[in-house]
C-alpha cells in the first residue's frame, strides 16, 4: 500500500519539489514561518536577491541603454537582457508580497492528495500532475540551455551578442553593461562576470519558477474541477441526494476560494507579462529577420540563440494562455455535466438546488491579465499578431 502510494504522488512530489527548490533559492517559496526571527531572514534573503539582481544587472543594463541609444540594433540587443531583468524583479516582488495567500492555496493542494480518492479519481490527479511535470521539465531545460549561451561562451571569447566599441571595448561580459568602475581590469573583470553569471541564473529562477508554479497550481485546479464533474455526474450513487449536491456545492466553493488566490495573485504579474512578451517577441523577431534578409552580425550561435530564447518567451507566454483555455473547458465540463443531469424529472426541490450549480458553473473561471485579458489560446494568437506587425515598424525605423 505505501508503494502505491508513493507511486501516484511521484509526479506532484517532483514537480512540488523541483519548484520549491528553485523558488527557495530566492526565498520566496510560499511557507509557514516558525517565528519572528525565520519571517526576518526570509525577507532579508529575498531583500539581498532584488538589490543584487538591481544593481548588479537592471541598472547598469539600463546606463548602458542610455549610452547606445540612437543604434537600433544595439538598442535592441541591450533590451532583450534589461527586460528580462526587470521582469524578474517584478515577478519577486509579486510572489513575495502574495506569499501567504499562495500558501493557502498550497496547502489546499496537499490536502488533496491526502484524502481519501477513487481509483478514477487519482488518475485525473495523477494526469494533471504529470502535465505539470511535463511542463517544468521543457521550461528548465530551455533556460538551461539559453544560461550555457549567455554564460559559458564569453568564457571563451566569444558571445551571442552585438558587440560594439561602446559596451564591449576590450573584454567581453555575459550581460551589455556599462559600471562606474574600468570592468576591463582585473580583477574587476572576474568579479563581474562571476556577479552577472549569478544574477543570470537567480533570474532564471525566479522567471521560470513564477511562471511552473502557476502551472502547478491550475493544473491541479483544473483536475478536481474533473473530479467534481465526475461526482455530478454520479451523483444518484450517493445514498442521500441533497447531502451529494450540499458535498458537490462545498467543494466548488473551495475551488472557487483557490482560483481566486492564484487569479489576485497573478492577475497583474500578467499584465507586465503580456506587455513584456509582445514587446520581447517584437524584438526577437526582428533580431532574426536583420540576420536572415541582411546578415546584420551573422553568425550561427547568436541565430541559434536568438530563435532558442523566442521559442522560450513563445513557450512560457504560452503556457500561462493554455493553463488558462483548459481552465476554461474545465468550469464548462462540469456545467455540461450538470445541464445533462436530467434536471427536469427530479423533484421541484432537487431541482432547484441543482440549478444553483448551473447558474454558478456556467460562469467560467478566467485566469486575466489585470482583470481585463482573459488568458486563452485566442489571446496568445491576437499577440503573437499584433506583434509580429511592429516588426515591419522596426524595419521602417531602421532604414
Amino acid at each position: 500500500m505505501d508503494i502505491i502510494e508513493t507511486n501516484r504522488n511521484a509526479d506532484f512530489e517532483w514537480a512540488t519539489r523541483l519548484n520549491r527548490l528553485v523558488l527557495n533559492i530566492i526565498g520566496i517559496w510560499p511557507s509557514a514561518h516558525k517565528n519572528a526571527y525565520d519571517k526576518f531572514l526570509s525577507n532579508l534573503h529575498v531583500t539581498f536577491v532584488i538589490v543584487i539582481i538591481f544593481f548588479v544587472g537592471a541598472i547598469p543594463t539600463i546606463h548602458s541603454l542610455v549610452r547606445t541609444w540612437g543604434d537600433l540594433i544595439s538598442m535592441i540587443d541591450n533590451l532583450q537582457f534589461s527586460l528580462p531583468l526587470t521582469m524578474s524583479v517584478i515577478k519577486l516582488i509579486d510572489i513575495w508580497w502574495k506569499k501567504t495567500d499562495l500558501l493557502m492555496a498550497i496547502n489546499m493542494i496537499a490536502e488533496d492528495w491526502i484524502k481519501d480518492k477513487t481509483n478514477k479519481e487519482r488518475c485525473i490527479m495523477i494526469k494533471q500532475a504529470q502535465n505539470a511535470r511535463i511542463i517544468t521539465m521543457v521550461a528548465y531545460s530551455f533556460m538551461f540551455v539559453g544560461s550555457i549561451f549567455v554564460i559559458i561562451l564569453p568564457c571563451f571569447g566569444k558571445s551571442i551578442r552585438y558587440i560594439t566599441n561602446i559596451t564591449d571595448p576590450v573584454k567581453i561580459l555575459p550581460l551589455q553593461a556599462h559600471y562606474i568602475y574600468d570592468k576591463n581590469q582585473s580583477p574587476y573583470f572576474e568579479i563581474t562576470f562571476v556577479a552577472q553569471s549569478f544574477v543570470i541564473l537567480i533570474c532564471i529562477a525566479s522567471y521560470t519558477g513564477v511562471d511552473n508554479l502557476l502551472g502547478l497550481l491550475v493544473f491541479h485546479l483544473c483536475g478536481q474541477l474533473e473530479i467534481l464533474k465526475e461526482k455530478l455526474i454520479k451523483i444518484k450513487l450517493f445514498k442521500n441526494y441533497n447531502e451529494g449536491i450540499a458535498l458537490i456545492v462545498k467543494e466548488h466553493i473551495r475551488l472557487i476560494k483557490c482560483f481566486r488566490i492564484i487569479e489576485s495573485t497573478y492577475t497583474l504579474l500578467l499584465l507586465g507579462l503580456l506587455m513584456y512578451f509582445g514587446i520581447i517577441f517584437c524584438l526577437y523577431g526582428f533580431l532574426i529577420l536583420a540576420i536572415l534578409i541582411e546578415g546584420k552580425g551573422m553568425s550561427m550561435i547568436r541565430f541559434i540563440y536568438l530563435v532558442s530564447i523566442a521559442l522560450n518567451v513563445c513557450i512560457h507566454m504560452c503556457l500561462f494562455c493554455a493553463v488558462g483555455e483548459i481552465l476554461v473547458t474545465k468550469c464548462e465540463a462540469l456545467h455540461q455535466a450538470a445541464y445533462k443531469h436530467k434536471w427536469y424529472k427530479l423533484e421541484p426541490a432537487k431541482t432547484k438546488n441543482l440549478l444553483l450549480i448551473m447558474i454558478r458553473a456556467k460562469k467560467p473561471l478566467y485566469i486575466t491579465a489585470g482583470k481585463m485579458f482573459p488568458m486563452t489560446m485566442s489571446m496568445f494568437c491576437n499577440v503573437i499578431k499584433t506583434s509580429a506587425g511592429y516588426v515591419s515598424v522596426l524595419f521602417a525605423m531602421q532604414k
